[in-house]
């Protein structure tokens, strides 16, 4: 167990440089295989990972550029360990799923080289490396929009490129500027997230530097206004694109905020808990409505899946546990359902050739199958009790309440907007008379597809009603970080805002 993290992160890279003398024929076969490989070793993770321990487990340091303080540095905690198999798990989902027939070879062997990318972001303590595999993962997005995407697919690529990659290079640079302030209080130089967490920065510098990586992570996620990229990306992308990108892409932003933000810049995190909190209300209710008046069934879930990215944002500046451990497994959730989502959409595009809701009706009658594990994952997305998006939502809910019970309202009621789209959706598509000739000819669920996503049925089900295998781990890690935080705030203000658990504190989690 040694070197599982190096495992999980090139094993997927290194099958994807043998992938280029498999034969064509055999690429789907050699691409699940590995995938699931892949996920099998994510699983051993967690069968391995000390649930009681709240630190980095599994660290891995091989020193890269010593005089500067670069090493190859890995780790996980509760707070990555689900994000990391959800990962793995959605990578192989959607490799099963995949329907492209053009160029197989060459999609299997770019979604390998991403998820490498995607499973070295959340192992990644080092500053440089955690940047690499964050800037490498915009290739292999771009290639799978450009190459296999709809009519606008050039423009869609080269929009989701430039966007994520303008606001890493800001990010960029508030990376160096802590690794010189590091260097002038030390006198050595560290790009390990660990050293950085032990600064005690001024508040003014904390704002500017919280500025610099807000805007990294806040395009990524995407957060108003920064999410125009998203739905072009969504609308042009294959499905498999679409999977992967709301599944996991979108994470990287939220994992940003968790991992560098909050720990590392208390007192200007929860200074700027109105401002990102206002932008977030105004992201669920702004996107709904946008979503709502889609005519396209993907549009509609692309505007959903901004929508659900701003309830996250809310429970990460909760600044207590119930919020940012409800907003870590909203991650998970919002992952697992979106990325089902936009599998079904693409499961009636295949056979009809168009995503328009005005070109459907009836479906419930002619796909009884497809049409109860679409109802499943819609009722999921708009948070009905008994499924994987309630707990979450709730968490998130019920962490910011202690902030702000108005603007906790707002938020709720806002969500009530999404399950009017989400419904609208379903009853124009599914119900109804079967008005298209062509509609009464669908065939119901393949077996490829219904063992695609039966799986991440079972999964909203199970975690809607016993979350606790899942958010024990998590809730441990993020209660280490309140605890951090706390101690290392300058201002009253802030201390009396970060909520310290009281268990945390006796146990000694922080360590």
């Amino acid at each position: 167990m040694d070197n599982i993290l190096s495992v999980l992160v090139f094993f997927p890279a290194i099958a994807a440089l043998l992938g280029f003398v498999v034969n064509k024929e055999s690429a789907r076969v050699y691409g699940i295989t590995v995938a699931a490989i892949e996920f099998l070793l994510s699983l051993w993770l967690w069968f391995s990972f000390d649930t009681a321990n709240a630190g980095m487990q599994f660290v891995e340091m091989i020193p890269l550029i010593p005089d500067f303080g670069v090493n190859y540095y890995l780790g996980v905690d509760g707070i990555s360990l689900f994000i990391i198999i959800m990962t793995t798990l959605m990578t192989l989902i959607g490799m099963v799923s995949m329907s492209i027939e053009k160029d197989v070879k060459n999609m299997i062997i770019t979604l390998l080289f991403l998820e490498m990318t995607m499973v070295g972001v959340f192992v990644a303590l080092d500053a440089i490396i955690f940047y690499l595999f964050w800037e490498l993962s915009l290739v292999p997005m771009l290639y799978i929009i450009g190459a296999w995407g709809g009519p606008l697919r050039v423009y869609a690529s080269i929009k989701f490129f430039l966007y994520t990659f303008m606001g890493s290079l800001v990010m960029l640079v508030g990376m160096l500027f802590v690794a010189y302030i590091y260097h002038s209080l030390t006198g050595v130089w560290s790009f390990a997230i660990t050293d950085w967490y032990l600064l005690v920065l001024p508040v003014n510098y904390q704002l500017w530097l919280f500025a610099a990586f807000f805007l990294g992570f806040a395009i990524k996620v995407p957060m108003f206004p920064f999410h125009t990229w998203l739905p072009y990306a969504h609308g042009q992308a294959p499905t498999i694109g679409s999977v992967i990108l709301a599944a996991v892409l979108l994470k990287m932003g939220t994992y940003g905020f968790v991992r560098f933000s909050l720990p590392m810049f208390p007192d200007a995190s929860v200074m700027m808990i109105t401002p990102i909190a206002v932008i977030s209300i105004v992201m669920v209710v702004y996107t709904a409505m946008v979503a709502y008046a889609q005519k396209d069934m993907k549009q509609v879930i692309a505007y959903s899946s901004v929508s659900h990215m701003g309830i996250i944002m809310i429970g990460i500046f909760a600044m207590n546990g119930e919020g940012i451990g409800g907003s870590v497994f909203q991650m998970l959730s919002h992952g697992i359902v979106s990325g089902a989502l936009f599998m079904l959409v693409g499961v009636i595009y295949d056979r009809r050739h168009t995503k328009l809701m005005s070109e459907f009706g009836g479906l419930a009658s002619v796909m009884p199958k497809y049409a109860l594990i679409f109802g499943v994952m819609l009722m999921a997305s708009v948070g009905l009790p008994l499924t994987i998006g309630f707990v979450g939502e709730f968490l998130v809910l019920l962490g910011f309440y202690q902030f702000s019970p108005v603007m906790t309202i707002l938020a709720g009621l806002s969500i009530i907007v999404g399950a009017v789209y989400m419904l609208s959706l379903f009853k124009k598509s599914f119900f109804g008379p079967v008005t298209k000739e062509e509609n009464k000819k669908l065939t119901d669920l393949t077996p490829k597809e219904t063992w695609s996503l039966v799986p991440l049925v079972a999964i909203v089900i199970w975690l809607g009603v016993y979350p606790k295998p899942i958010l024990d781990p998590i809730n441990k890690s993020v209660n280490a970080m309140l605890v951090f935080m706390d101690q290392k705030a300058v201002t009253q203000e802030a201390k009396d805002i970060i909520k310290v658990p009281h268990a945390a504190t006796k146990t000694g989690e922080v360590k």
